[in-house]
């Protein structure tokens, strides 16, 4: 770890420390958008990052100031801690003394310590508002600094490790991500988000939207562009969103039917996509095969050995192949278990936002387009998973969207349960719209006093 590393540390873990509980936040994500994975500090057989120490300063703010979550925990919030479990279980079973379970450990206090700080710091509506507005300037110089490298092939975050990466005579911008395919992704995936500030922020919506644009364009990959799409298709099922179960029917069937008319499993359709020219689909088709014809080999605990499930290998480790899959790498840390928790969480934050989106009455059309904007993103977060493993910091934006649904569902069902006690407009005659507000905002009720609703 360098000086100005060892600096920038300190003003952020001291930032986590003092700053009010909506803004705590930013520390983390200060450190996430400017900072790589390379700085760190080896103590024996842990690795402590820069983000990792500030997750372990936010959980010692947390136990002193005494904040917790709101509502206590959620079926999401035991799906977390069984899935942190599992990982640090399944060590038991790898060989390699204590290396297994410190890699484990640390993964589950990674994912686990982020889940739940923004658990506590993001309660609300406003609050991750709040969060998606600093997200949005601070995404901005991360995305002019990325268009200066795919231009000029110099990554000014190089002095802290960051990588330089070009293929057939393009550079591929990666800024402090540990790859120029997360880069693009964190940009494409988090695009949804600055789109839901557009109502009530906008230079801040379009600041936050250009940027991810740039950082989708000057990465130069498939995925990102390909997670771009989803996020897109996503946003635009909000103008129509009776169409929502129709579309995700036709997925299935569509699936299915590509199962019948190809010769190889259905998902070798990725190997055909190539929106860069550059494209490794068929690698990434190719691997899931593998994973299959080798589940034996990981389907309990995971394994220490991919290498011979591709032709190629990586340059960091003798004993793998390029797990370009998420749900694969999962499997390969800690077996089918931990991919069946995971993927139990992903479904549980989508049936939160569909239990948020049916609680929030249609007068409370904010809050309404947030969440699906949050759902956009988780989705395209869960469709960029199946082509690239999440292994630097930006993991944090996916979390991030399951932190925040489940934050968001239980906020939305105490306001339900407010509404429901309000008395029915009809019970307290005309005199309700003599003394009700603009549409969708809240009044009091001028005959029974209760707080409510105001209808369009």
């Amino acid at each position: 770890m360098t000086l100005l590393t060892f600096i920038f540390l300190a003003v952020n873990a001291a930032a986590l420390l003092i700053l009010p509980r909506n803004m705590a936040l930013l520390p983390l994500l200060v450190g996430c958008c400017y900072m790589t994975v390379t700085q760190r500090i080896d103590i024996g057989p842990i690795t402590l990052t820069v983000i990792r120490i500030l997750v372990a300063v936010g959980f010692l703010r947390v136990i002193v100031r005494r904040e917790g979550i709101a509502g206590g925990f959620d079926g999401m919030d035991k799906l977390v801690i069984a899935w942190m479990a599992c990982m640090v279980a399944s060590s038991a079973l790898h060989p390699g003394g204590r290396a297994p379970w410190v890699f484990n450990f640390g993964q589950a206090f990674n994912i686990g310590g982020i889940y739940f700080l923004i658990r506590v710091f993001c309660a609300n509506h406003d609050e991750l508002t709040g969060i998606f507005k600093l997200m949005a300037w601070l995404l901005a110089p991360i995305a002019l600094e990325m268009v200066s490298e795919h231009i000029t092939g110099r990554n000014l975050f190089s002095v802290f490790g960051a990588v330089i990466l070009e293929r057939e005579g393009k550079f591929r911008a990666a800024g402090p991500f540990a790859h120029a395919i997360l880069a693009g992704s964190v940009g494409a995936a988090t695009f949804p988000l600055m789109l839901s500030l557009w109502n009530e922020h906008r230079l801040t919506s379009m600041v936050g939207m250009a940027s991810c644009l740039l950082m989708v364009g000057a990465s130069n990959s498939s995925g990102p562009l390909m997670s771009l799409i989803f996020a897109g298709g996503t946003l635009f099922l909000w103008f129509r969103r009776e169409w929502t179960a129709l579309v995700r029917w036709g997925c299935v069937a569509g699936y299915l039917l590509l199962e019948l008319l190809m010769n190889r499993p259905a998902y070798y359709v990725i190997a055909a996509i190539d929106l860069t020219g550059s494209s490794t689909g068929w690698h990434r088709a190719q691997l899931i095969e593998s994973a299959i014809a080798h589940f034996d080999e990981w389907w309990l605990a995971g394994t220490n050995f991919t290498r011979h499930w591709m032709p190629t290998g990586v340059t960091w480790s003798p004993d793998h192949c390029d797990i370009t899959n998420y749900y694969l790498q999962m499997g390969v840390w800690g077996g089918i278990l931990v991919v069946v928790l995971f993927l139990a969480m992903i479904v549980t934050g989508f049936r939160h936002i569909g239990a948020i989106l049916s609680s929030l009455p249609p007068a409370a059309g904010r809050e309404r387009f947030i969440t699906w904007c949050i759902g956009s993103a988780l989705f395209a977060h869960t469709a960029t998973a199946l082509s690239v493993s999440y292994f630097d910091q930006s993991y944090i934006f996916f979390f991030l969207c399951l932190a925040a649904v489940t934050s968001l569902k239980f906020h939305s069902t105490q306001e339900d349960d407010g509404n429901e006690e309000a008395p029915a407009l009809e019970d307290c005659g005309e005199a309700h719209a003599a003394g009700c507000g603009a549409a969708g905002f809240r009044t009091i009720h001028p005959i029974c006093e209760q707080r409510t609703f105001c209808p369009p």
